[in-house]
């Protein structure tokens, strides 16, 4: 049987290489993968750089066609690498609304969903590790 994913993989100039490494990687590794840059604000606050999104959070997005719009994350897909905002919606030929897919590179985080315990830690795990 071929291996699909190895975690000794090296960075590759090649497209392919990369695209492979993305799909194929565990779901462990794709939540690293949906991580997004957070506003100025929260990084004096909490001194991070970027986290992965999680469902709850404030987002400001900062291209594509709702370049601008903010909104409640209401969806993360880790399979299709992709979020769900509030207010980021396109209607179908039918004329009902569907949420539209964003990329997490493409988004701001501009307030946090800190009811989880494990992601407190981790930002004040990452806080003193950054001072």
């Amino acid at each position: 049987m071929k291996k699909l994913w190895s975690r000794f993989w090296k960075s590759s100039s090649q497209t392919r290489k990369q695209r492979k490494y993305k799909h194929n990687a565990p779901l462990h590794i794709k939540h690293k993968m949906m991580s997004a840059g957070v506003s100025r604000e929260l990084r004096k606050e909490h001194s991070i750089r970027s986290i992965p999104i999680k469902k709850g959070d404030t987002v400001k997005l900062i291209s594509g066609q709702f370049k601008g719009k903010n909104g409640k994350v209401t969806k993360v897909s880790l399979a299709k690498q992709s979020v769900f905002i509030e207010g980021a919606d396109v209607s179908r030929a039918d004329g009902s609304k569907a949420l539209y897919p964003v990329h997490p590179s493409n988004l701001t985080i501009t307030k946090l969903n800190l009811a989880d315990k494990k992601r407190v830690e981790k930002i004040e795990r990452m806080k003193t590790q950054n001072k």
